[in-house]
């Protein structure tokens, strides 16, 4: 071909490959064309993987059935249920070669240029370089066809790459068996129609920034709230036991019927929100686990089959599941609440974790969740996250919040070891030592402070406000419920802190708070899973104040 726009208009995914071999001559200047692509800040981060072993292929080609498989129950559309399977999407065995295009995450370990914005851009060059490798191989006569669709987890695993690299997909290479009338094979299948023409809009104006500044709504006083409070502990005296014996059944009780302003409290629509976010200190290596299991694990939240799905099912409670800035865009049919920041926050290593404005943004969604969770007619809301490195971030908040010191702040979060503990200590410790800020509240959260861990206090403050029950998991809901404390002490009335988590600075955490948590179970798992395990307690607590018999009512003698 001569001309580049012909070359631009005739690079396809290609599906079908004949049997001929690849020259390495061919595959060598393909993956040059790749190399010369743009690089942020010069990174070089692009990483090329060859595959020829049948093994490997066939490996890879299970991955991409197992996920084709859930790919096909994502529409209600028979007729497009049975076009889809129709499809052919990947040539992993047919193709004679494999390439797998990639990107290092570690190079953002250093200062980067280009890459303060979003991390992304790392990823977005080495796009660039997929499409040089393309339009090189289409150029010489050859094809490439890219096959996204596999549990990338899995995908790393199988084939041994370092936790540091972050795979495109996987790419077929080989001769193409047809052009399909030069269109996208989707178009020519009919599976949809590709647009004539770019869609392009000139912007001329600039909108100033709308994000509102967070304001407490103060909380009427009920009137002689000393008599109902008297009338409340006498209701619980009353009942057919000795005094106190029900133990902190009758403190819940007791805190329910105060929060609700009511002798006869009752529990309606329980509703627990999992916020999510990734973290750029995630990419320094301060947990076991990959940053992109955050993706996976709200995947599986999605899907049903994570722990807090089986414990809200079990006792009848709602899931959310709130995307507050994970470094991934979700399909838009996901059952999904949108409240994304950004694709992560910065690594605050050596500069602030998120910008003054999203720091507003996230008090301001965190606040609009609940406050529509409320008006659903819910009282009793728990609160769970998910994002790796998530634990880094509490801990260094924890910290600065409360003067303690790093090392007292620390924990194993997923489970990391304890050489790689230390090194996760030492890193935390020079991120403070780093900072050079204001001592004030919110210029220390916008520095340190995680997206789904900002948005957790502000919805705490929001339902403090709308007089709901407030569930606290393990650790960094803990932290997040410190933060809401700092701006408004009087939440501590709402809160039931359900578990003292392994992780552990917890225990201290608690007593800093003068916090009594109702079960003690070596819990660190997260998701808010501490929530719903303690969750029948409290319908218990419930039960006997409002079913128990009282002395009078019993006929029972008192002491």
């Amino acid at each position: 071909m001569s001309s580049l726009d012909d070359i631009l208009k005739s690079r396809r995914d290609t599906r079908h490959f004949t049997a001929d071999e690849v020259p390495d001559e061919v595959i060598e200047k393909a993956l040059q064309a790749g190399h010369w692509a743009p690089s942020v800040g010069l990174t070089d981060a692009t990483r090329y993987y060859i595959i020829k072993s049948a093994e490997v292929k066939s490996a890879v080609k299970n991955l991409f059935l197992d996920y084709n498989k859930k790919a096909e129950e994502l529409t209600d559309n028979p007729e497009q249920k049975e076009l889809y399977k129709s499809l052919k999407l990947e040539a992993i065995e047919e193709a004679p070669i494999g390439l797998i295009i990639a990107y290092d995450r570690s190079v953002l370990n250093q200062f980067t240029i280009g890459t303060i914005g979003s991390n992304e851009a790392v990823k977005f060059s080495s796009v660039c370089a997929a499409q040089n490798i393309w339009l090189s191989l289409t150029e010489q006569g050859y094809g490439m066809g890219w096959v996204s669709i596999l549990n990338y987890y899995q995908f790393k695993k199988i084939l041994d790459l370092p936790e540091n690299i972050e795979p495109l997909g996987y790419f077929c290479i080989g001769k193409p068996a047809t052009n399909y009338g030069n269109q996208p094979m989707l178009q020519q299948l009919h599976w949809k129609q590709k647009s004539e023409a770019p869609d392009c809009t000139e912007i001329k104006n600039v909108i100033e920034n709308c994000v509102s500044d967070f304001v407490l709504k103060p909380q009427p006083e009920t009137e002689d709230k000393t008599h109902f409070r008297s009338l409340l502990q006498e209701k619980i005296d009353s009942k057919t036991k000795p005094v106190g014996a029900l133990g902190t059944l009758e403190t819940l009780a007791f805190q329910i019927g105060t929060v609700f302003k009511t002798l006869n409290p009752k529990i309606i629509k329980p509703n627990i929100v999992v916020f999510a976010a990734d973290h750029g200190i995630a990419n320094h290596g301060v947990s076991a686990y990959p940053q992109d299991v955050t993706r996976q694990m709200v995947n599986n939240f999605l899907e049903g089959g994570a722990a807090i799905n089986v414990f809200c099912n079990q006792h009848d409670i709602k899931l959310s599941i709130v995307d507050s800035g994970i470094n991934y865009d979700f399909p838009t049919n996901a059952k999904l609440i949108n409240a994304k920041i950004a694709k992560g926050t910065q690594s605050f290593l050596h500069s602030p974790a998120m910008s003054e404005t999203e720091l507003q943004l996230c008090l301001e969604k965190g606040k609009k969740i609940v406050e529509t969770i409320a008006k659903t007619g819910s009282n009793c809301i728990g609160f769970g996250e998910m994002g790796i490195g998530n634990t880094s971030t509490a801990s260094v908040l924890m910290s600065i919040l409360t003067g303690f010191l790093i090392e007292e702040c620390v924990g194993k979060g997923t489970g990391v070891a304890d050489e790689k503990l230390i090194q996760k200590q030492k890193l935390l410790e020079k991120a403070i030592k780093n900072y050079s800020g204001s001592k004030e509240l919110m210029p220390q959260l916008a520095y340190f402070g995680g997206f789904e861990i900002i948005q957790m206090a502000s919805g705490i403050l929001t339902a403090f406000e709308n007089n709901m029950i407030i569930l606290v998991d393990g650790f960094i809901c803990s932290v997040a419920f410190l933060i809401a404390s700092k701006i408004n002490p009087a939440i501590i009335q709402n809160a039931v802190f359900c578990h003292c988590s392994a992780e552990k600075a917890h225990q201290k955490l608690l007593n800093y708070l003068q916090a009594n948590p109702i079960l003690n179970l070596d819990l660190r798992l997260g998701e808010g899973t501490g929530c719903a395990v303690a969750f029948p307690v409290l319908k218990s607590a419930e039960a006997f104040l409002n079913e128990m018999a009282s002395f009078e009512s019993a006929g029972v003698s008192r002491k």
